[in-house]
């Protein structure tokens, strides 16, 4: 299959490696200061487009590769204010993206036993929760978008949380998330339920990037020839 690469850092080159070793053909890469190839004959002969770049930069990506017809498979994070304009080109234009905000496998077993955990602890109103994330120092956004999505997931199942904050709490209602930024850690995302007498701990530590790169071309192969917006629902079957 004939993959574009947009983001060509050291996530898109774990991304290439993969897709070599799977027997895909890399058409095109773009990094930045390289939008030109959008236009190019060799992106527009992909099949689909992986992208991990910037939040700034994320939507126009979508914007110039759905220009091209060419499907994207995203992991960037922090531009989700404009995702309904994604979901509009998806249903109104026949484009297609799969959005995740982490393509680890283990990180989405996490996510489901996430939610049910949250639910079990609506009979256990004595443990309070909050999530920690620790990123590399060269991670944009905070929260880390797969820190918001273990955050709806309470939210979603835990009755009496209501919304989540970055570190702080401000009543009983609000679920903290604490970020922090070292070296190069590739995420480390813990759920921690706490009472007087005891502590229940959920964790997902990432070895490298690997895993996430691995989860995108798994997602890349199965967005190819299909349409409207995906997730990683519509690719695991426990979601």
């Amino acid at each position: 299959m004939n993959i574009a690469i947009i983001g060509y850092g050291k996530m898109g080159h774990e991304i290439e490696k993969i897709c070599r070793e799977r027997g895909h053909n890399i058409v095109c890469t773009i990094d930045v200061g390289e939008e030109s190839k959008f236009e190019s004959d060799e992106f527009k002969n992909a099949a689909v487009a992986i992208e991990f770049s910037s939040p700034e930069s994320a939507l126009n990506n979508y914007k110039r590769a759905f220009a091209a017809n060419v499907p994207v498979v995203s992991g960037t994070t922090g531009w989700l204010d404009n995702i309904d304009e994604v979901k509009q080109a998806c249903e109104k234009d026949g484009q297609t993206f799969f959005y995740a905000s982490n393509f680890s496998l283990g990180v989405n077993i996490l996510f489901a036993v996430n939610k049910y955990l949250a639910n079990i602890m609506n009979d256990f109103p004595e443990y309070n929760v909050h999530v920690d994330e620790t990123h590399h120092i060269h991670k944009l956004d905070a929260p880390s978008g797969t820190a918001i999505t273990i955050a709806e997931g309470i939210l979603e199942s835990l009755e009496r949380k209501k919304q989540w904050k970055l570190d702080e709490q401000n009543s009983k209602d609000d679920l903290q998330i604490n970020a922090f930024r070292e070296g190069e850690v590739p995420g480390i995302h813990t759920i921690k339920y706490e009472s007087e007498v005891d502590s229940i701990e959920l964790k997902h530590d990432a070895k490298s990037r690997k895993g996430f790169a691995l989860g995108a071309v798994v997602a890349a192969e199965f967005t190819a020839n299909k349409k409207g917006f995906l997730g990683m629902e519509d690719l695991l079957p426990f979601k």
